[in-house]
């Protein structure tokens, strides 16, 4: 599975609001379930009974745990929005840490108070190894960075208020 096709499949999940899929194939079992967890498990090509059942046991106590951060996080983010009133939130595509620059010693791409135009790269969250950059969907003015550097983020988190022009 390529990295496009994960993310395909991770968008089309929060898209359709789809709470868990399991996808298998004679190479690989992919289970997926909104909160933020992902397992990929590789299956050997002779019988896969038996691989099978063993990542059940493993996920089954982590869903406990995935609902409350999902429900936690939405409660301090909605007075964020009223601090800018007309703003556009700029949300998280996928779950992921987010990172404010390119490298631990790269300036950041964006700062508040920092014009930036519709397309402009304005973080990156990396997800399972891959650094995905976030673009701005509106010209405006960055007034206000909602997530410090290295911190997790959920699907849908505000990450960044941006005053359109």
């Amino acid at each position: 599975m390529t990295p496009k096709e994960l993310k395909q499949i991770l968008q089309a999940l929060v898209e359709h609001g789809v709470s868990e899929l399991t996808l298998e194939t004679p190479d690989y079992k992919l289970t997926v379930r909104r909160g933020g967890e992902v397992q990929m498990v590789a299956v050997p090509q002779v019988a896969a009974p038996v691989p099978a059942p063993a990542p059940v046991p493993v996920p089954a106590p982590a869903p406990a745990p995935a609902p409350a951060p999902a429900e936690a996080a939405p409660a301090p983010e909605a007075p964020k929005a009223d601090e800018c009133p007309g703003c556009v939130e700029i949300r998280a595509p996928i779950v992921g840490t987010f990172y404010r620059a390119p490298a631990p010693d790269a300036p950041p791409y964006v700062k508040e108070g920092d014009r930036v135009e519709k397309g402009q790269v304005l973080c990156i969250i990396e997800a399972m190894k891959l650094m995905n950059e976030i673009e701005s969907e509106v010209s405006g003015i960055v007034r206000k960075i909602l997530v410090e550097n290295g911190e997790p983020v959920e699907y849908g988190q505000p990450l960044f208020l941006i005053q359109p022009l």
